[in-house]
């Protein structure tokens, strides 16, 4: 441990002999001077600050008449402040919603709230005013701070102790009770769970208990009696509210999960941990006890008032369910672009030459619109309906575009990494999983490209022969060409775009998915009157299935189409160059590019574009899939390091069998069909 500098503890018992001199005079200012000595220079110096609160410690214990003046001072400032707020909303969600809360936090930051001498919770705002106080607080043990809070008397159940302070902790006690009571009867609870109807609910009943405790206290504070009521039936009863709220988040893969749902599961989830907390402190057992656990929460409202303006525990904290179940949904779709074996791999291979029969006249339809010269805006809306047309016919016709699938099996893998609390996935089977994902990405690619390129020429060859002129110019087709230049143009970059819209287009599917579940859109289509008049029952009850099993493909492949075709535009109204490079339809430029220009182009020319198309495959790919895990890890609070055991194994087995990652082995009846191997 350091030791502290005399210089630092002469500031000490200076500031604790100037509380001594000002009496009975309110003196928060020299609160915050004690504060500022104690908090280290460096925000995760923990040992300074212990060195720190250990001379305070001994300044107090040494001199009775500065530890007096501390704890009078102390009491002064919780007598003469409403403490409510600070215990029962510091650190808790409010009611208003998560957009409401956001626009608070920004306007927060933007304009802080004045201080108010009145109110503890501005008090603790002043004393602790810096965001990384709840480093150097939260690093210091528990048992530190309840010796110091022992030292100068911050124990409110003490003979001596003011009754204001317990007065304010009963009636915080009371407010998170009600609300916790009011979040059990909100309707989209039990619409997931409808138990919560059908039985009697833990959350009105742990208010009805918090009441009789609250009539207890009160009755033994005017009676001066015992308390005859502990609060330990209340704690059984938060744990069957938390109960509830597992079961909830457990369920939503089959009822869906919606950010207000995910809201106020976690308003919930914090009023009970903050009354698991303020309950200690109304114990009337030993005041080690109620000091420990007084240490606790101020750690947690130190901690609380630090983060109270910052934006990013407000997002995580309340998108992370639902960033799960989007996520869910879609490592569900996922595992259906994985393959074991070599019939999968053929039906996978097939499905990647349909969507590369469709790309081709995608990429004409393009041309053709872009001779239109129609105003940008509209242009681009032109574009994008193009794309969103053909994206869908290749998702209702099961057809697979390559590029599509990263985003979907990269949460299939993080889906498999999310092992139970104590185990660790077998790396066995994960080394599979990923072989069997590489080579089912490879052939996707092959069976897009394979079909792409050459198709494109033909309907080119066809055009010209039929027409007698190219589809594009020579200038258009040069222009084509030079697009797909690894290094000479902007190719990477545009493929790292459209790399993100792969994993933005994931998302809406994840989303639109989950809003099938929770807002039952099946059911709803089937029960529309018009269409069982029009259609009939039978008809309606299948539109309705087939829109649940197909909202999320069609949502995600739409607002694909539409990216794509936007990001021109919005480039050109920037003035920046901005585009998109997709390997399926740079193959097919390639080839009508290479039609239109009726030459042999150049052995080194020729490779440039290939290596550009290959490379902006890669670049699709390798962008779409790591958003996808980093996303889906985080949704399960995973980290990389679960990842590093699976190298090594990973390594051995591309050195051993590399060519399993391109190709399947064959499947156990075909080895058998084949015979023995010759001698």
């Amino acid at each position: 441990m350091t030791e502290v500098t005399a210089p630092a503890r002469d500031r000490l018992a200076e500031i604790l002999g100037s509380i001594a001199e000002r009496g009975d005079e309110r003196a928060t200012d020299l609160l915050v001077a004690l504060v500022d000595e104690l908090r280290p220079s460096r925000p995760h110096d923990g040992a300074t600050a212990l060195t720190h609160l250990h001379a305070l410690e001994y300044l107090l214990t040494a001199n009775a008449a500065w530890r007096d003046a501390l704890a009078h001072q102390l009491a002064r400032e919780f007598s003469a402040c409403e403490q409510s707020t600070l215990y029962s909303d510091l650190g808790i969600l409010p009611s208003t919603g998560f957009f409401s809360e956001l626009w608070r936090r920004v306007g927060d930051r933007l304009l802080p709230a004045p201080y108010d001498a009145g109110s503890l919770r501005s008090v603790l705002a002043r004393l602790f005013h810096r965001n990384t106080d709840l480093l150097w607080v939260g690093a210091i043990a528990d048992e530190h701070w309840a010796r110091l809070f022992d030292l100068i008397g911050l124990d409110f159940l003490a003979p001596q102790a003011d009754r204001h302070t317990l007065l304010e902790l009963l009636e915080s006690v009371r407010i998170i009770a009600y609300r916790l009571a009011a979040t059990g009867l909100e309707p989209d609870l039990a619409e997931v769970l409808p138990d919560l109807r059908r039985f009697e609910s833990a959350f009105v009943a742990q208010q009805l208990e918090t009441e009789r405790f609250i009539a207890a206290w009160h009755e033994a504070l005017r009676d001066g009696t015992p308390l005859a009521l502990d609060h330990r039936h209340i704690l059984v009863l938060l744990d069957q509210c938390e109960q509830t709220i597992t079961r909830i988040r457990r369920n939503t893969p089959n009822t869906g999960v919606s950010v207000a749902l995910t809201y106020r599961l976690q308003r919930a989830s914090e009023n009970i941990e903050r009354q698991r907390l303020m309950l200690p402190l109304l114990d009337p057992g030993p005041g080690r006890h109620r000091l420990e656990a007084s240490a606790q929460l101020f750690k947690r409202l130190v901690a609380a008032e630090c983060a109270r303006a910052r934006l990013r525990p407000h997002f995580s904290r309340n998108t992370e369910l639902l960033a799960r179940e989007i996520t869910e949904h879609a490592g569900r779709t996922g595992e259906h672009y994985i393959t074991s074996s070599t019939s999968e791999y053929r039906q996978m291979f097939r499905a990647a030459l349909g969507a590369g029969a469709i790309v081709p006249l995608l990429a004409f339809a393009k041309l053709w619109l872009h001779d239109l010269h129609a105003a940008p805006l509209i242009q681009g809306l032109l574009y994008g309906l193009n794309y969103a047309i053909g994206f869908a016919l290749i998702q209702v016709l099961h057809f697979t575009l390559a590029t599509k699938q990263p985003a979907m099996t990269a949460t299939h893998l993080a889906m498999a990494l999310d092992a139970p609390p104590g185990q660790r996935p077998d790396p066995g089977e994960m080394v599979e999983m990923i072989v069997r994902l590489c080579r089912s990405q490879f052939i996707a690619i092959v069976g897009n490209i394979v079909l792409a390129f050459p198709l494109a020429f033909a309907i080119c060859l066809a055009w010209g022969r039929f027409t007698g002129d190219t589809t594009v110019t020579p200038e258009t087709a040069r222009h084509l060409m030079e697009d797909l230049h690894p290094w000479q143009s902007f190719a990477l970059f545009h493929a790292a775009i459209a790399g993100v819209y792969l994993f933005l287009a994931g998302l809406v599917s994840g989303y639109f998915d989950n809003a099938a579940v929770y807002r039952h859109i099946p059911d709803r289509i089937r029960d529309l009157p018009w269409l069982r008049r029009l259609a009939g029952d039978a008809r309606a009850e299948r539109l309705g299935r087939w829109m649940g099993d197909n909202l999320g493909g069609l949502a995600g492949n739409i607002a694909f189409g539409f990216m794509l075709g936007l990001t021109g535009v919005i480039g050109y109204n920037l003035g920046l160059p901005l585009d998109i490079r997709h390997v399926t339809f740079a193959a097919a430029n390639f080839g009508i590019a290479l039609e239109a220009l009726r030459e042999v182009p150049t052995v080194l020319s020729a490779a440039w574009v290939l290596s550009g198309i290959a490379l902006i495959g890669v670049v699709n790919l390798t962008v779409s899939f790591a958003l996808a895990l980093m996303l889906a890890m985080r949704a399960r609070r995973l980290r990389w390091r679960e990842m590093r055991h699976l190298v090594r194994p990973l390594l051995r087995r591309l050195g051993r069998t590399p060519l399993d990652f391109f190709r399947p082995p064959p499947d156990p009846g075909e080895e058998v069909a084949a015979g023995p191997p010759a001698p």
